[in-house]
This record gives C-alpha cells, structure tokens and sequence, in this order.
C-alpha cells in the first residue's frame, strides 16, 4: 500500500464529513473540491459566481501551501459548475490563478453542488520533478 499523509489547514474550510482536505501519496497530492466558504465564517461568499470562484482558488492554495506546494505544481483541475452559463466567469478568474501553461482541466455542469455554491475546483499536484520531464 502506498504511504499516504493527510494534509489538513485552518486556513481553509474545514472537512465537514469523512474526508481530508488533502492526502499526499508519494509524489501526489489530492486535494478535495473547494467551493467558495469562508473558512473563518463557514458561510459562502456574496458576490456571484466570480467572488466564490475566486475564494475556491484561495481554499485551495491554502491547502496546497500546507502541503509544501503551490499553484504552479498543481496538473490537474476538475471544475464542477451549478450553470454552465458561468464558464466565461470563472475563467476570468481561473487565468489569473495559474500561470502558462494551465493544469489540465475537465469543467462540468452539475445538477448541484454543496451550500447551494455555484463553483467546486479540485486538484491533483505533483511534489518535485524536473519541468517538462516525462
């Protein structure tokens, strides 16, 4: 079996049910889906689609900054959206997340998401490695 660490923040909206924000196995993270909570309140953030966008992608550094790692080692994104009518705004605010070139990225529309948030982003980074190795 694959040695496997949680990786847990305060600075990011806390699990809520049975699991982690991140685990690390090897070189892997996976990090859990973020909607846009605060994670000091709990509550989701006003101010559409772009301020929860935006809060998610904070959640999500923070759990990546617990794990010694940052948005540049992250290679792949799942973005689920409540209105596929919100892709043009969340990609505003994606782009200025990460640099080029992006994670890949799959983005689906979903019947509903938890909280009633109209954006969850999950992530699967790499630790180390030499850019452009295969």
């Amino acid at each position: 079996m694959t040695d496997r660490r949680r990786i847990a923040t305060d600075r990011a909206p806390r699990a809520v049910g049975p699991y982690s924000q991140a685990i690390q196995a090897g070189s892997l993270v996976f990090c859990s889906g973020q909607i846009g909570l605060d994670p000091e309140t709990g509550e989701l953030v006003e101010g559409g689609v772009e301020a929860e966008a935006n809060r998610a992608l904070h959640n999500l550094g923070a759990v990546l900054e617990a794990a010694g790692l940052g948005y540049a080692d992250v290679v792949k994104t799942t973005v689920f959206l409540a209105a596929i009518a919100d892709f043009a705004a969340l990609n505003a605010v994606y782009a200025t997340f990460f640099a080029d070139p992006p994670p890949a990225r799959s983005t689906f529309a979903v019947a509903a998401l938890p909280k009633g948030a109209r954006v969850e982003i999950e992530a699967i980074a790499v630790r180390g490695g030499e850019p452009g190795a295969v």
